[in-house]
């Protein structure tokens, strides 16, 4: 039972992350960081860390940068490593270098 919940909170969040990267730049920054902080607040209760980390990340980013690709790119990254349910760290360096590219250099 507990393994069925785990599966259905990270389904959960898999569409948030989603629902997020759908709306793309049509969302202010402000809506954003809630949105990654409801993403974060679930990772965290229910021991997806290296999601909590990336969405802890991305929050610090949209401060400083603002608004731009670095969302979507960190979205693609939250999406594959709450896919695979691993950590970033064991993530291969040219993985992360290509995932943080700007959307139109990675198609």
């Amino acid at each position: 039972m507990r393994h069925d919940a785990k599966l259905a909170i990270r389904a959960d969040l898999m569409q948030r992350i989603d629902a997020l990267a759908a709306q793309g730049g049509h969302l202010s920054v402000p809506r954003i960081h809630d949105e990654v902080d409801q993403i974060r607040y679930t990772a965290r209760a229910f021991h997806f860390d290296a999601l909590e980390r990336l969405a802890d990340t991305l929050e610090s980013a949209l401060s400083v940068n603002g608004h731009g690709p670095v969302v979507l790119s960190y979205l693609d990254l939250m999406r594959e490593t709450l896919a695979r349910d691993i950590e970033p760290a064991a993530m291969p360096l040219a993985h992360i270098a290509a995932a943080s590219a700007p959307a139109q250099l990675r198609a």
